[in-house]
């Protein structure tokens, strides 16, 4: 059984129906006591770094995720914001992340891309990866994905890199951490590519 954290942040209802479609079990948690039966969770994430890591603490639910993910060692996939959220600190705020992957998260600067980029990074756009995982699995250069960012992780230890994207720089846009994953790109967005990621997560 999959759950996607419900905590006022992130696209649930399209995670929801998108397993719903692939007859995925899944269930949407808003409380401690969703999180019984729950075998891996989606932590999705919009707006600001500060803004979603203020609703997560508020919700209830920090604690128990700290137990799910790094205690029980569930699977977890962050998801933009939410994979923003695995890191220590970012530029765009002064609350500390989840620290669940060694690393910040930086914001893009046009004077250090090597061609000239807009703020966003808004559109279609593909990853290379950096190893083989089960997460993106028969997944590849020839597979695209909706981004939709202006800020980027970096990996502490470059082995926690699973792919990278060139958007003016080349960065990471999907990581892992023993049994935490996370992606830069919206899934639930990029069609039939998304659907493939979301049911390589469910088989992990």
């Amino acid at each position: 059984m999959i759950g996607i954290i419900d905590y006022g942040v992130g696209n649930v209802l399209a995670f929801a129906n998108m397993y719903k479609r692939m007859n995925v079990p899944h269930d949407v948690i808003t409380s401690e006591a969703d999180l019984t039966d729950i075998e891996r969770i989606i932590l999705p994430g919009v707006g600001s770094f500060d803004y979603a890591m203020r609703k997560l603490n508020e919700s209830g639910l920090r604690n128990s995720l700290d137990q799910f993910v790094l205690e029980d060692k569930k699977p977890v996939l962050g998801i933009c914001v939410g994979m923003q959220m695995l890191a220590e600190s970012s530029d765009e705020g002064k609350l500390p992340g989840l620290g669940w992957v060694p690393g910040s998260v930086r914001k893009f600067s046009p004077d250090d891309a090597a061609t000239p980029i807009r703020l966003p990074h808004m559109g279609w756009n593909n990853l290379s990866t950096s190893r083989d995982t089960r997460l993106l699995h028969e997944l590849n250069e020839d597979s695209w994905f909706y981004y939709l960012h202006s800020y980027y992780f970096v990996c502490l230890d470059s082995a926690n890199e699973l792919a990278s994207c060139n958007y003016g720089i080349r960065f990471s846009c999907a990581i892992n951490n023993e049994n935490i994953y996370g992606v830069q790109f919206h899934p639930e967005k990029s069609h039939e590519y998304g659907a493939k990621l979301l049911k390589n997560f469910a088989e992990i």
